[in-house]
């Protein structure tokens, strides 16, 4: 109100008062043009106030439906592109030194190349390294990244004998772009602030931040409230932050499991961000690429494996990194009959594999869907997968962490159900913990998951 806008005016009198005498004495400033300063300050808060009066009050915005379905982007690349990645990364200064054992094992992952299949950090480097071919910037940082928390990246080789640090991927033959990787300091908070502003500001950049663990990520909430899932409904501030979170229940305990998906998906709405979990090095090529070759500016949360980076079920053809794009659904790895299908389980991420190795191994008449994309749901691509088990009339949603953790408080109401079907879930037992702390227990509750999803021995 105008009262009140005039008392607070008057609580900095006595301080204007000093600092208006100093000027006057000092002979900045006469008598009267400080009166008349006043006086303009006066009238222009009196005009201000009255303009609030003559313009209408803003509109509610519009809101966006909670499936909005967006970035169909082609992000394959040349098969000559990655074949330049390649001779990059196996590009050494001359007379570096190598471990010899690091040597052999970056060796044998080229060398799946020239076979014609890739790995998960193998996709990611390509990934990274085509983008600088094309000039765009790569910025990752994180606890741990240039080498890689599991010891999967290897971005920056050390040699054993000078301690030169050299990153294949900052000397690509051709790149007009730059790639940076930093171990960022242990505090989630101020690492990932630090990269959202960087994000912010730098729109042409993967900007990437990565946690040790995503359980980690709790370190960051405030962050990740106030800015990454907000900023956009709340000042128009766009960020294209990429956020990659290692998940997956390998019996590591309660701290080293759990990237808290559950988080992430009750802060979905309006399409202010995208949640995938994706499951094989394919998928991963391409949902990175995404990011920056989409016209939509999002905010990305990646889930990404632990023991799985290295397990063939995730390994991709090259061929799947030339053409396409990243899928938002994928069905069973097959071969299946379609036909003989009665139970469809939908999962996301690890978990997926473990369902399609064991129903292959005791035969069971189930279709593992994966859902790679959490939001905003594809529900056009789920129904249309689903659609080709005509006789499945048990639809199921498996998920690694507890019932009253992971996806399915958000999936249950989104997914789409056939007539007659009941949706059920296979889930851990609700609990406190995210998960439990013996690797005994861990097996057990795995097995019963298992079993429980397939209906099987």
């Amino acid at each position: 109100t105008q009262p009140r806008m005039y008392a607070l005016i008057g609580q900095h009198r006595s301080v204007r008062k000093l600092y208006t005498e100093a000027l006057v004495n000092r002979g900045d400033l006469t008598l009267e043009e400080a009166e008349a300063a006043l006086d303009d300050f006066k009238h222009r808060l009196d005009v201000a106030f009255e303009e609030t009066h003559q313009t209408e009050p803003p509109r509610p915005p519009q809101r966006l439906a909670a499936d909005v379905t967006v970035d169909d982007v082609s992000t394959g690349v040349a098969r000559e592109e990655l074949d330049a990645v390649v001779t990059g990364l196996r590009a050494r200064p001359e007379g570096f030194h190598t471990h010899p054992k690091l040597d052999r094992i970056l060796n044998n992952q080229l060398q799946g190349f020239d076979d014609g299949t890739v790995d998960w950090s193998l996709a990611e480097q390509l990934a990274f390294g085509s983008l600088v071919l094309e000039g765009t910037p790569v910025r990752l940082a994180g606890q741990d990244s240039r080498r890689g928390t599991f010891s999967q990246r290897h971005a920056v080789l050390v040699d054993v004998e000078t301690e030169q640090e050299y990153a294949p991927l900052a000397h690509l033959d051709g790149a007009t772009a730059p790639f940076m990787i930093y171990d960022s300091v242990l505090s989630e908070f101020a690492a990932l602030g630090f990269d959202y502003g960087y994000s912010v500001e730098a729109a042409d950049t993967l900007v990437a931040w990565e946690a040790q663990f995503g359980d980690f990520i709790n370190g960051a909430q405030t962050i990740i409230d106030e800015f990454v899932v907000a900023a956009e409904d709340k000042w128009g501030q766009r960020s294209a932050l990429t956020m990659l979170l290692p998940h997956g229940f390998e019996g590591q305990g309660p701290d080293h499991s759990s990237a808290r998906l559950e988080r992430f998906l009750t802060l979905c709405a309006d399409d202010n961000m995208r949640v995938v979990y994706p499951s094989t090095a394919a998928q991963y090529f391409h949902v990175l690429r995404r990011q920056v070759r989409t016209s939509k500016r999002r905010p990305l949360v990646c889930l990404t494996p632990k023991r799985y980076l290295r397990m063939p079920q995730t390994r991709s053809q090259v061929n799947e990194l030339v053409t396409g794009s990243f899928q938002r659904v994928l069905d069973d790895r097959g071969p299946i009959d379609a036909a003989a299908v009665r139970r469809v389980v939908i999962c996301t991420g690890k978990i997926g594999h473990e369902l399609m190795d064991r129903r292959d191994r005791v035969g069971a008449p189930v279709a593992i869907v994966r859902l790679e994309q959490l939001y905003p749901v594809p529900t056009a691509e789920l129904e249309a997968v689903l659609d080709r088990y005509p006789h499945a009339n048990e639809l199921w949603w498996c998920q690694e962490e507890p019932e009253n953790m992971g996806a399915w408080g958000f999936v249950r109401s989104r997914l789409p159900i056939r007539d007659g079907a009941v949706l059920q879930v296979a889930a851990r037992e609700a609990s406190a913990s995210p998960a439990s702390g013996s690797q005994t227990v861990h097996e057990q509750e795995q097995e019963a998951l298992l079993t429980q999803a397939l209906g099987a021995p």
